[in-house]
């Protein structure tokens, strides 16, 4: 993998400066991993999206794995740090979900697609994309783990299971959101979180004979 000393700093193509041009690519390769998947995802369409050649690309990250790591990295990195800062926003344990999921849709805002950079299920498995994507999403879980058992030891429950089982419920929740705002680009954070907690005010509505099961 090419390192910044084995090329020159002044330019990329174009008269464009090198760390410029090096943004360039990670956004368009950001932009086709996340719509395309990795397995689906072409290098000279990421190269075609800046005005580069394949081999500049290489010569900037290396293999297409190597790129799409440079492009992983920073998506779990954000998503994991504004996650924990919700999380340690405090107040009371039933507001944490949407400080959680407005965190989430701010920072997703711009580049909504990185979110299946993240959670990308075409990965080589075995391979460094894999798993450094396995410990965003293990440490990604424990967050939620923690959140799930706190909301529900605020409502009275301290079962063990029903903190699991609300962790995975959680996480399919997000990711459908995730996926419906993707559809909807029209709807800005800020929409988004008020949307959700009308769902969830209408949700918890419910008497026990009109929920599911």
């Amino acid at each position: 993998m090419a390192t910044p000393s084995s090329h020159s700093s002044k330019a990329g193509t174009k008269g464009v400066p090198r760390q410029h041009r090096r943004r360039q690519m990670l956004e368009a390769a950001t932009e086709e991993f996340g719509t395309h998947g990795y397995a689906a995802a072409s290098l000279p369409a990421i190269a075609a999206r800046v005005g580069v050649t394949k081999t500049l690309l290489h010569q900037y990250f290396g293999t297409k794995e190597e790129l799409y790591v440079a492009c992983l990295v920073p998506v779990g990195d954000r998503l994991l740090d504004t996650v924990r800062a919700a999380m340690g926003e405090g107040g009371a344990a039933p507001h944490t979900p949407l400080r959680v999921l407005r965190s989430i849709f701010t920072a997703l805002e711009g580049q909504r697609e990185a979110w299946f950079v993240l959670y990308d299920t075409t990965l080589p498995p075995g391979g460094e994309a894999a798993r450094r994507a396995s410990e965003y999403w293990a440490a990604i879980d424990r967050l939620a783990a923690g959140g799930t058992a706190e909301l529900l030891r605020a409502a009275g429950s301290d079962d063990p299971l029903d903190a699991d089982a609300l962790k995975y419920v959680w996480r399919d929740l997000v990711a459908t959101l995730v996926r419906w705002w993707v559809k909807h680009p029209e709807q800005t954070p800020e929409a988004m979180t008020r949307r959700c907690a009308r769902l969830f005010a209408a949700a918890a509505t419910l008497t026990p004979d009109e929920r599911p099961g």
